[in-house]
């Protein structure tokens, strides 16, 4: 049985109504936690590219990629299965941040992708992954609930 079925939650998966990239987060991080993600992206096997100011570079270790320069832009593209991409942004030890496409995510099948991606992390880390329309963090939609196991709704999907 799937966390979420699309026809409760089509209006989450809107790039009109939520915005084309909405953000997914992971709150009050570590290294750590950072380091976790890394080796989630690494053991499941999922294509992933790294880069500094735009130049491609090996995959560091999260205390590298964390401690480099405020001015630079560090960037983590993961496709945690073909043609769904998430763009993970290494803005700040304390928060994990990320990007999903939902013109990539239509469907059954794409809410599937997405409540298995935040399953995934949410598990690792054993911590809530929440989605918010995209640039307003006060607005959660959606997360990955911990003690259910499982990605739940957390606002009424039907926005009209």
């Amino acid at each position: 049985m799937p966390d979420l079925l699309w026809d409760d939650v089509r209006d989450f998966f809107d790039p009109d109504l939520m915005g084309s990239l909405p953000d997914a987060c992971v709150a009050d991080t570590s290294v750590e936690d950072w380091q976790a993600v890394l080796d989630l992206v690494r053991s499941k096997g999922w294509s992933c590219e790294y880069s500094e100011d735009g130049a491609l570079v090996r995959l560091p270790r999260a205390v590298d990629m964390l401690g480099r320069s405020r001015n630079s832009d560090a960037l983590l593209r993961v496709w945690p299965a073909p043609g769904f991409l998430a763009i993970f942004r290494a803005y700040e030890v304390s928060s994990i941040d990320f990007d999903v496409d939902l013109r990539e995510l239509q469907g059954q099948d794409g809410v599937n992708l997405l409540c298995r991606l935040l399953r995934a992390i949410g598990r690792r880390l054993g911590k809530p992954v929440t989605l918010t329309p995209e640039s307003d963090p006060l607005h959660p939609v959606l997360a990955f609930d911990v003690e259910a196991d499982r990605v739940v709704l957390l606002a009424d999907p039907q926005f009209s």
